[in-house]
């Protein structure tokens, strides 16, 4: 009779959403692991992100049909290999790493920020953690896989509780038995293996699976003793095998798929043992019921008939994009009204794909029982010690019909919310631990049913980028986000009457560490390409065309690796050469007038090619400098000597930053290493963390204030991107990771502390990026980007006081292209530019004048910089200009237009209809055709 037999999910449709329905605006990782890329909770999904060491984190449901932001959890300072949802708190998040770390996250409810810390960590484990998964009938206990062992974790104890080995090659997947007692694993030496770890740390049964090396997964067909296993034959073609423990020496069945290099991923739907499968880059699904095909208690040779589908196809479903990762959605979370039988996330490059999987039926209002059998709830069977101890109760069964469902919600002790919340906000409270009673759980917390609230993520109206169903009920802002007060902000070339014209043999060969020249209030420096490193110096003040002859130039003797004005004295160029030297001129009073060759000091003390440098912010005197022999060197310039070298970096150092305090010096470094020093303290790195993937170039600049640090670079693909820090965590990874585009040039990062607005552009661009950073997420916000008619050879900004107050103008800066030197300008649009724009100037930096002296600072004291306004006499800020009365836009037609009787309207309606049909008395136009005479008829 088993020939015969049907599927009852034979019927089932895959529905792809439409493409507003879609969870986008993200970007995947594309790195390698042995997990699946994406999980999902009942609550959150959680994907790997493109940066680092960071999750994605988006809700899974749609509330009131509005917008879904998509978070970022930094958690690691190395790449996030795999992570795993509580099958019982749903608020809690495993995630291991290649930092050989395993943290618990506690995720916060839908509205609030990631959290900044993890709850506990685990590790290190001797290893990069390749696979992690909860225990599916005992809170608090976790598997990890590292290397070739497995580690069985009491995670509130925060210790190990085994550790099984055995294995003979690295580990490729773990999966736990339903029911908690067993554990599977499989392995790149082609062996399955069955452990009980609480009988022994090796393996009860072992046998070979698939005879091919390459990735396979391990998967249990619920609380039964079977098993699937999907690998890659010796042809190389995928397969998928079933096993039964109890005649474990060989596969019952093997079904072949398809030739394709990526690994099978399988998900299955709990009870009904609807299994849906997936590679990496390949854009099909293939679910299949692997549920039993006979009367006894599992499929097996003496009651499957010679050539039978243990595992027949249900359908296909193909998609549009190349697949990253695949997460079935759990089952509480199901449409079930709507014969919702499975939901798959698959997790491409830029979105992830909500796939809902339908069994038609005739009534869709009544709960179908055969469709839906009971499923494992949310309340753990034991804790981990008593289950440790021998203790094998099961997880107790719910109904998935909505007005039977129990609507209480578990909260584990592994980490109390109560105390995150205190940790994050500073607020006091509770905690979890003192509401516990009996058993040490918390007690359940009231909630509104899963299945009665929640809906298909197909049928959701609001995808990452869509709008809410009731506008008129939510604010803008809240609708499309946060967005910035600059985002109209308009980038202008001056007028030709102010460009300097006619630049001849200009050098666009310089390093990239160097913004290929430099500016202050008065005059530039730009590098020439003739020989002994020439630098022409011209005054702003004196635009227009230069002669053809030659100017008088700077002879600094070797070529120009970098060049940087002093802030406090307008007249002295600081220029590091190739020879390893730092030479420090003075240009004459009204500018050059003749070639000068005499220095007026010089710098000697790096072994190396010197990278960039830096004057201090704050304190005179003060020079900073980096070198290919991997040393930092702070110069006191007032004795021509150094006087501090900082060490610790062990590759190039591409960029160095002051704090704007002046306190601290960041560094980033080709070693993918970001390092921040307090250099009168010690000459080591405070801090280190993950820096940008790619080797092609960074730069950094602080931001916030001072409490963070924006870092622009590549990725592993070569995309131009910028990395958001906290400059107290650098080990926590980025918060905020931002691609922009491919190209080859670094991004030179230019930040207004005044207005919080960076400006990006690399040499060679055409376009320059506007951003306004914000502490909080999403922390950069978008505005007008300003675009050139040809490549820019550099982009270097000019002091706060040379903007145009009139003109609100907040930034301005100096274009240089193959022959010219061009102002550009950096406005915001506004009505009443007749007042002065107190919001967009608020008091600046007194930026000309030093706050105390280099060997003050070097003897250890700190002052700030007065703060000036830049508000002309003759303004009036805006906060202060009279309100005016608002116009009235509607005025009422009763004010023009007397009460008129039902009689008089009539009179005027036909009038004006006959005034429409003309004058009747008129002549008609045949009236003046000639004819002919009536005797003419005869």
């Amino acid at each position: 009779m088993n020939r015969f037999k049907a599927s009852k999910f034979r019927h089932t449709e895959a529905r792809l959403p439409r493409r507003e329905a879609w969870i986008g605006g993200i970007r995947a990782g594309s790195i390698t692991s042995c997990g699946n890329h994406v999980k999902a909770s009942c609550r959150w999904i959680a994907f790997n992100a493109e940066a680092a060491g960071v999750l994605g984190i988006v809700p899974l449901e749609c509330k009131d049909g509005g917008k879904r932001t998509v978070s970022q959890l930094c958690c690691h300072s190395d790449v996030v290999t795999d992570f795993d949802f509580s099958p019982f708190d749903q608020l809690l998040l495993a995630t291991g790493s290649a930092d050989e770390m395993v943290k618990v996250w506690r995720l916060p409810e839908s509205g609030q920020d990631m959290p900044s810390n993890a709850g506990l960590t685990l590790g290190p484990g001797g290893g990069p953690v390749d696979m992690l998964q909860f225990h599916p009938t005992a809170d608090g206990v976790l598997a990890s896989g590292a290397g070739k062992r497995v580690t069985i974790w009491d995670v509130v104890q925060q210790q190990p509780l085994t550790a099984l080995g055995s294995h003979e090659d690295q580990l490729q997947s773990l999966a736990w038995k339903r029911d908690g007692r067993l554990l599977g694993t499989s392995c790149k030496d082609k062996k399955l293996r069955i452990f009980d770890p609480r009988a022994s740390p090796t393996a009860s049964q072992s046998v070979p699976g698939h005879e091919n090396n390459k990735d396979s997964r391990l998967l249990w067909m619920g609380s039964s003793d079977c098993l699937i296993s999907v690998g890659f034959s010796q042809m190389r073609e995928r397969e998928v095998k079933l096993w039964d423990m109890r005649q474990f020496s060989r596969a019952m069945l093997t079904v072949a798929l398809d030739t394709s290099p990526g690994e099978k991923t399988s998900c299955t739907a709990s009870k009904q043992h609807l299994r849906s499968q997936h590679s990496p880059r390949v854009s099909r699904i293939h679910p299949t019921p692997g549920s039993r095909q006979c009367r006894g208690p599992c499929p097996c040779p003496r009651c499957l008939p010679h050539g039978h589908p243990a595992c027949p196809p249900v359908t296909q479903c193909r998609t549009e994009g190349s697949t990253r990762g695949l997460a079935a959605v759990p089952r509480l979370a199901l449409d079930v009204m709507a014969c919702e039988v499975l939901r798959i996330l698959q997790l491409t490059d830029t979105a992830l794909v909500p796939v809902s999987y339908l069994v038609p039926r005739k009534s869709v209002q009544d709960f179908h029982e055969d469709l839906f059998p009971d499923c494992a709830g949310m309340l753990p069977a034991t804790g981990a010690q008593a289950w440790w101890a021998g203790d094998s109760q099961q997880v107790g069964r719910v109904s998935l019909h909505p007005a039977r469902r129990p609507a209480e919600t578990f909260t584990s002790p592994v980490i109390a919310c109560t105390q995150l919340q205190a940790a994050n906000t500073g607020n006091t409270g509770p905690t979890d631990a003192d509401r516990s009673e009996g058993s040490g759980y918390s007690s359940p917390s009231s909630l509104a049913s899963p299945g009665s609230a929640a809906t298909s993520l197909s049928a959701s109206t609001g995808p990452s980028s869509g709008f809410a169903s009731s506008p008129s009920q939510k604010s803008l802002q809240c609708i499309l986000g946060p967005s910035s007060r600059f985002r109209h902000a308009q980038g202008r070339v001056l007028h030709r009457d102010t460009h300097l014209t006619n630049l001849r043999g200009l050098s666009l060969t310089t390093p990239g560490e160097c913004d290929g020249f430099c500016a202050n209030h008065q005059r530039v420096a730009l590098p020439l390409l003739s020989a002994g490193g020439q630098i022409a110096v011209l005054e702003l003040s004196k635009p227009g065309r230069l002669p053809d002859t030659a100017v008088p130039t700077i002879q600094n003797g070797t070529a120009v690796a970098d060049l940087s004005w002093d802030p406090f004295d307008p007249r002295r160029l600081a220029v590091a050469g190739e020879d390893a030297k730092i030479r420090l001129w003075r240009i004459p009073e009204g500018g050059l007038r003749e070639t000068l060759q005499e220095p007026e000091a010089v710098l000697r003390g790096h072994t190396e090619k010197i990278y960039s440098i830096r004057f201090h912010p704050v304190a005179s005197d003060l020079l900073v400098s980096s070198s290919y022999d991997m040393t930092v060197r702070i110069w006191e310039l007032s004795a021509g000597q150094e006087a501090l070298c900082l060490r610790g970096h062990t590759d190039q150092i591409f960029s160095l930053a002051w704090s704007p305090d002046g306190k601290k010096l960041a560094t980033v470094s080709k070693d993918g290493r970001l390092r921040l020093y307090e250099p009168r303290r010690s000459p080591k790195p405070e801090q280190e963390g993950p820096g940008p993937e790619g080797g092609r170039g960074a730069r950094l600049v602080w931001v916030c204030g001072g409490d963070y640090l924006l870092v622009s670079g590549f990725d592993s693909r070569s995309e131009r991107r910028i990395l958001l820090y906290r400059a107290q965590a650098l080990p926590d990874g980025p918060l905020s990771v931002l691609g922009l585009d491919v190209a080859p040039s670094t991004l030179l990062p230019f930040y207004d502390e005044d207005t919080g607005v960076v400006f990006l552009t690399g040499k060679g661009d055409t376009r320059v990026f506007l951003y306004e950073v914000t502490p909080e997420p999403p922390y950069f916000l978008e505005c007008n980007s300003f675009t050139s008619s040809e490549p820019h050879k550099g982009f270097v900004f000019l002091p706060k006081t040379a903007c145009e107050v009139r003109e609100v103008e907040f930034a301005r800066a100096l274009r240089l292209g193959q022959s010219t030197l061009e102002p550009v300008a950096f406005h915001v649009p506004r009505v009443k530019k007749e007042y002065f724009q107190d919001d967009i100037y608020p008091p600046t930096r007194v930026w000309w004048e030093p706050a105390l002296s280099g060997s003050a600072w070097l003897a250890g004291k700190d002052r700030q910089q007065c703060r000036a306004n830049m508000r002309p006499a003759d303004m009036t800020p805006v906060s202060e200009a009279p309100k005016e009365a608002p116009a009235r836009k509607f005025v009422p037609a009763s004010v023009y237009l007397e009460e008129k009787s039902d009689e008089q309207k009539k009179e005027e309606l036909l009038n004006a209809m006959v005034a429409r049909l003309g004058n009747r008395d008129d002549p008609l136009p045949q009236d003046s055709f000639e004819g002919v005479d009536e005797d003419e008829w005869d």
